[in-house]
């Protein structure tokens, strides 16, 4: 099963650099996720002010430049894994963490196979 670790991110509060301690212990971690064939793909994802926002209604669309200052919450990091279950990815979440702090969202992706053959 493939799902989605996220963390959230305040625009108006700028995210501190991460310390030489936490980078020393994130290449073993993400080398061992690797090694492990769970990690698909990681990122950030660049400011609202950088993105836009399409809507669909009535057959046109609105597009509108960002930031979108509504958004309570942002999508911050994030990464996409493939494990057996819930409670894996939940212990993977617990492991990098202990490194980041913080909290994290996790999502399980539907695919093409979760919706039947037609």
């Amino acid at each position: 099963m493939q799902f989605f670790l996220y963390s959230l991110g305040d625009e108006s509060v700028p995210l501190p650099p991460r310390t030489p301690e936490q980078m020393a212990e994130m290449g073993p971690f993400m080398e061992e996720s690797m090694k492990a064939g769970i990690l698909i793909a990681t990122g950030a994802l660049a400011p609202s002010s950088q993105g836009v926002k399409v809507e669909a209604a009535g057959g046109s669309f609105t597009v509108t430049d960002g930031p979108f200052i509504e958004a309570k919450e942002l999508i911050g990091g994030w990464l996409l894994v493939e494990v057996a279950s819930m409670q894996e990815a939940i212990s993977w979440t617990k492991r990098l963490l202990k490194i980041t702090g913080g909290d994290a969202r996790i999502r399980p992706l539907f695919g093409p196979g979760d919706f039947g053959s037609a």
